[in-house]
C-alpha cells in the first residue's frame, strides 16, 4: 500500500498524479535527487511509486470489492485520518482545504477539468515558509500553520485528460486506466458470483481457512522459538518442550494435509472457473469498444457503472441451457445485442454501422480471424511499392488500379494485380453491377478469400457499395439483429432511469424532442406536474430554483438547449450530483436537451440515460418511426378511413422522401432543408380535418398546406419548391386510393389493403429494403454513388479515430507508417512548375489578362 505521502496527488481517470515530494512505505524513492527551482522542490516521477500501485492492486479489490473508484481507493487509503472530499463548485470549497492542510488531514478533490483553481498554486508548489518558528501557507488572503501530514488527492473524470507542462512539472501522473487483464479478471469474478456463487463463497472459504491455517502455523513456530530462547540447561532434559514439540508436530501435520486438500480443491474450483472466461474476454472487449466511442463524439461517454449494470443484467435474463457451453454463448449472445441496442439509442444514424462493425472486426480480432495488415489496409489503403501501365484505362480509373497495386503487396493478395489483369471481363462485370458487394469473385479469389478480405477487394474496385458489404458482413458473423433499425422508446427509457438519474435528449440539428415528451407526460399523467425552461443568458436562476422545487414536490424539469448555457453547466452538475437519494421525491426527473458540445458536464453524460433525437436513416426507417407513433384508434379515427389510411401511408412516405433527398446533396435540393417531425404532424393533423369536414377529397387544397405552407415554408430556393411541388403530385393524387398502386417502377413501394391493423402496416414496412433504392426518389441508380462513397469514408475515418495510437503493424512503428505514407504520396506528386519559364514565356500585357491570371495559378 502506498503510505504517508507528504504532498499532494492528482487522480485522472486514467491518471493518478502525485504532487510534490512523496515516499511510500513498500519501496522507497528510488529516483534522481529533486531539482531545485528557486525556492521549490520537484521529485521526477518514481518508478517505485507506480510498483507500489500495482502490487496493491490485488488487495485493494479484495477489501473493496471489485472495480474499486479511485475516490474509494482513497478513503480506503485514508480510513483512519478522516478523509474530507470537496470539489471545486463546492461554495466552502477554500475553507474545507485550509482546514485539512491546518490540522494535516488528507483532502480529497474530485471531478476537475483540464484546468486547476489558480487557488491551489501555493498548495501545489508547497510554497511554505516559517513564520515564528512555525511552518506555514498562504492560501489567498489567509496565513495558516501547515502540517507535514496533510496530503491531497485529485481526481477527474475526463477519459483522456490533456495536461499543460505548467501543471505536469508539479505532479507526476501516473496511469489509473483499467487495463484489459484487469478488467477481465473482475469480470471472470463477477460471472462467476453470478452463475455459480457456491463455487465463488467456497473459494473465499478457502481463502480465509488457509490464511487461517497458515497464521496457526506460524504461532506454533513462534511458540517453539520462545520455549527453546528461554529453555535453560540442555533442551534433551526439557520434557515439557519435548511434549510441546510432539503436538506441534502433530499439529503441523494435521494442518499441511489440510492446507493440500484446500490447494488441490482450491485448483478444482479454478478449474471450473475457468470454463466462464470466455464470458469474460467478450464483455471486456465490448466495454473498451465503448469507452472509446468519446474520440467520435464528445457526447458518447459511459461509466464502468452503467456498463456492469448492463452486463449483470444480461447473465439474469438470457436463455438457460443444459451444458455449460450453451450456456456461455447464450450469455455472450444476449450481452452483446443488449449493450449494442443500449449504444444505439444514444448513437447518431451515421455511427450506428461504424458501431456494430468495430464489435464484430473486434470479436474477430480476438479469435485472430482478421490479419491486421489486412484490417490498416480497409482504414487507410497502402502504398504502391511498383507502378505498374494500367490494363483497362477505358474504365478503370487510376486511382482504383493503384489501391489494387497497393492491395497485392499483402501476402494473401500478392497475385491479385495480375489475376485482375487476365481476368478484365469478370471484374468488370463487378464493376458495372448494381449490388457488387453479392457478386462472386472470378477463379480462385471466391473461394481463397473470407467475407472481411473480400471487403478490400470492393473498396478497391467500388467503395460506394462497402457500407452494404459491411451490413452483410456483420450480419453473417453476428446477426442480423445488428443492421436493423433502433428505435427509441421514451418508455423504455424512463423505465431505466431514477430521481437522481438524469434523461439526456442529444440533439442534431433541426430536431426537437418537446412534443414527444409532452405527449409522454400525458400518458404518464404528468403533463401538469412538467416544468420546462429554455437555458440561455440570464435563465440560470430560474432553472435553478425550478430545480430545487421539483425536488420536494416530485414533478419532471425539462431543460432545453444546455448547449447554450455553457457557464451554468457546471453549477447543473453541482446541482445533479448534489441530489440525495434518500431525501429527494422518487417521481422527480430531469430531463435535458443539447446538441453535442464539449463544454457538456462528463459526470452528467456518465450516469445518465442517454437518446440521440435525428431522423432516422432511410425511408424503412423514417416509416416505421412513423407508425410506430400512432395506434389502431388513430388509424380508425376518421369518417373516411380507407381513404385515411391510404393518405397517410403517402403523407409518411412524402416525408421520408423530403429527409433522404438531402443525402443526394444538389441531386437531391440546392439547398439542405431541415425538415422535422414536426412539419409531418401538421400535415397529418390538416389531412384528417379536410377528410372529416369535406365531401369530396381536396387534393388541390391538401398539396398547397403541405407543399407550399408546411415544408414549402422552409424553401427559400424557387427551384427547390417547384421540386417539393412535383414530388408531391406522385403521393397526393386520386390513383393512391387504388389497392397496390406503386409509388416506384419496380412496385416495391406500394399501397397495401386497407384492411390491415397497425401491426398489418408494421410488417409490411418491415419487408421493405434496407437500404433505399434511388427510384423511390425519382433518381436514377448512379445517383447513390457520390453519396454512398461519402459515407463509407467517413465511416471508414470514424473507425480510425477509435484506433490506440501507438500500435505497430507489421513490425512498423506508427512513425516508419506515417513516413512511408508520406514519401508515398510526395512520389505521386508532379514537380512544381517552373516560375520563371513561365513569366518569361507569359509577360504580363495589357493585351493579355489572362497571362496575369495565369501566373498567379502556378504560384499558388
Amino acid at each position: 500500500m502506498i503510505n504517508n505521502i507528504a504532498g499532494d496527488v492528482l487522480v485522472a481517470a486514467g491518471f493518478v498524479a502525485y504532487l510534490g515530494p512523496f515516499t511510500v512505505n513498500l519501496a522507497p524513492h528510488q529516483g534522481p535527487e529533486p531539482e531545485h527551482v528557486g525556492t521549490q522542490v520537484y521529485h521526477h516521477p518514481s518508478s517505485s511509486l507506480i510498483t507500489a500501485v500495482t502490487e496493491s492492486w490485488q488487495h485493494i479489490c479484495a477489501v473493496l470489492g471489485s472495480f474499486p473508484s479511485l475516490p474509494s481507493l482513497a478513503a480506503f487509503q485514508e480510513k483512519e485520518n478522516n478523509l474530507e472530499v470537496a470539489k471545486l463548485s463546492d461554495q466552502d470549497f477554500l475553507s474545507s482545504l485550509e482546514n485539512s492542510i491546518s490540522f494535516g488531514k488528507p483532502f480529497l478533490l474530485e471531478n476537475v477539468g483540464e484546468e486547476l483553481d489558480p487557488a491551489l498554486e501555493p498548495v501545489l508548489l508547497k510554497q511554505t515558509y516559517k513564520h515564528q518558528g512555525n511552518t506555514v501557507l498562504k492560501l489567498g488572503d489567509t496565513v495558516i500553520p501547515y502540517q507535514e501530514d496533510f496530503r491531497m488527492y485529485i481526481t477527474t473524470k475526463l477519459p483522456n485528460p490533456h495536461y499543460t507542462p505548467e501543471v505536469s512539472t508539479k505532479v507526476t501522473l501516473i496511469n489509473f486506466t483499467l487495463s484489459p487483464s484487469g478488467l477481465e479478471d473482475q469480470l471472470l469474478g463477477q460471472v462467476v458470483a453470478e452463475e455459480r456463487p457456491d463455487l465463488e463463497e467456497a473459494r473465499n472459504q478457502l481463502i480465509v481457512s488457509n490464511a487461517k491455517m497458515r497464521q496457526e502455523l506460524k504461532a506454533i513456530e513462534d511458540r517453539i522459538l520462545y520455549r527453546l530462547s528461554t529453555s535453560e540447561g540442555n533442551p534433551v532434559d526439557d520434557l515439557e518442550l519435548i511434549n510441546m514439540l510432539e503436538a506441534s508436530k502433530l499439529k503441523a501435520g494435521e494442518i499441511e494435509a489440510k492446507v493440500k486438500v484446500a490447494e488441490q480443491t482450491e485448483k478444482d474450483i479454478d478449474v471450473t472457473r475457468m470454463e466462464y472466461v470466455p464470458v469474460a474476454i467478450r464483455t471486456q472487449i465490448l466495454y473498451f469498444c465503448v469507452s472509446d466511442l468519446a474520440n467520435v463524439d464528445p457526447m458518447y461517454q459511459y461509466s464502468l457503472e452503467w456498463f456492469l449494470n448492463i452486463f449483470l443484467t444480461g447473465i439474469t435474463n438470457s436463455e438457460r441451457a443444459d451444458t455449460l457451453t450453451e450456456r456461455i454463448v447464450n450469455i455472450n449472445n444476449y450481452v452483446t445485442f443488449s449493450l449494442y441496442s443500449n449504444v444505439c439509442r444514444s448513437l447518431f444514424e451515421k455511427h450506428k454501422l461504424m458501431f456494430a462493425f468495430l464489435v464484430c472486426v473486434r470479436i474477430m480480432m480476438n479469435e485472430g480471424q482478421i490479419d491486421m495488415d489486412e484490417w490498416h489496409y480497409l482504414l487507410s489503403g497502402g502504398a504502391i511499392k511498383m507502378m505498374r501501365e494500367n490494363p483497362a484505362p477505358e474504365w478503370l480509373y487510376e486511382r482504383v488500379w493503384g489501391d489494387i497495386l497497393a492491395l497485392s503487396n499483402l501476402k494473401n493478395f500478392s497475385s491479385f494485380a495480375d489475376d485482375f489483369a487476365d481476368n478484365l471481363a469478370e471484374f468488370r462485370a463487378i464493376f458495372d453491377s448494381p449490388k457488387p458487394h453479392r457478386e462472386p469473385l472470378p477463379g480462385k479469389w471466391d473461394t481463397e478469400l473470407d467475407a472481411f478480405q473480400k471487403l478490400l477487394v470492393l473498396r478497391c474496385l467500388r467503395g460506394d457499395k462497402v457500407t452494404d458489404a459491411m451490413q452483410d458482413f456483420v450480419a453473417l458473423n453476428l446477426d442480423q439483429r445488428f443492421i436493423e433499425p433502433q428505435t427509441t422508446n421514451l418508455s423504455e427509457v424512463f423505465k431505466e432511469s431514477t430521481a437522481t438519474t438524469p434523461l439526456v435528449f442529444v440533439l442534431s440539428p433541426g430536431t426537437d424532442p418537446a412534443a414527444d415528451l409532452y405527449k409522454f407526460a400525458e400518458e404518464m399523467e404528468f403533463s401538469k406536474k412538467l416544468s420546462a425552461i429554455s437555458l440561455g443568458q440570464g435563465q440560470g436562476p430560474r432553472a435553478e430554483a425550478m430545480m430545487h422545487s421539483a425536488m420536494e414536490q416530485g414533478k419532471w424539469v425539462f431543460f432545453q438547449n444546455c448547449h447554450l448555457a455553457p457557464s451554468w453547466m457546471p453549477l447543473l452538475e453541482r446541482l445533479i450530483e448534489g441530489i440525495n437519494h434518500n431525501k429527494v421525491h422518487q417521481d422527480f426527473r430531469l430531463w435535458l436537451t443539447s446538441l453535442p458540445s464539449n463544454c457538456f458536464p462528463v459526470s452528467i453524460l456518465q450516469n445518465s440515460s442517454k437518446m440521440t433525437i435525428e431522423p432516422p436513416r432511410g425511408v424503412k426507417a423514417n416509416l416505421l418511426k412513423s407508425y410506430n407513433s400512432f395506434s389502431d384508434d388513430f388509424l380508425n379515427s376518421c369518417p373516411k378511413v380507407t381513404e385515411f389510411k391510404s393518405l397517410l401511408l403517402s403523407l409518411c412516405l412524402f416525408h421520408g422522401n423530403m429527409l433522404e433527398r438531402r443525402k443526394f446533396g444538389p441531386l437531391g435540393f440546392n439547398i439542405p432543408y431541415e425538415f422535422t417531425d414536426g412539419d409531418l404532424r401538421i400535415c397529418i393533423s390538416q389531412l384528417k380535418m379536410f377528410l372529416s369536414e369535406y365531401t369530396d377529397i381536396p387534393y388541390k387544397v391538401l398539396k398547397y398546406t403541405a407543399g407550399e405552407i408546411n415544408y414549402g415554408g422552409r424553401v427559400t430556393d424557387d427551384w427547390d419548391r417547384r421540386c417539393i411541388m412535383n414530388i408531391l403530385e406522385d403521393f397526393y393524387k386520386p390513383e393512391v386510393l387504388m389497392p397496390e398502386f406503386a409509388y416506384s417502377e419496380s412496385g416495391i413501394y406500394k399501397q397495401i389493403s386497407t384492411s390491415y391493423d397497425l401491426n398489418g402496416y408494421l410488417q409490411y414496412i418491415k419487408s421493405l429494403p434496407l437500404n433505399d433504392i434511388p427510384e423511390i426518389f425519382g433518381l436514377h441508380d448512379n445517383a447513390n454513388i457520390t453519396f454512398a462513397q461519402n459515407e463509407t469514408f467517413a465511416l471508414l475515418g470514424a473507425i480510425i479515430q477509435l484506433q490506440p495510437k501507438t500500435s505497430t503493424s507489421g513490425g512498423h512503428s506508427r512513425e516508419e507508417l506515417v513516413e512511408e505514407t508520406s514519401k508515398d504520396i510526395l512520389a505521386k506528386l508532379p514537380p512544381p512548375i517552373n516560375l520563371e519559364e513561365v513569366i518569361h514565356k507569359y509577360p504580363v500585357l495589357y493585351e493579355e489578362s489572362m497571362n496575369t491570371v495565369l501566373v498567379q495559378e502556378v504560384i499558388r
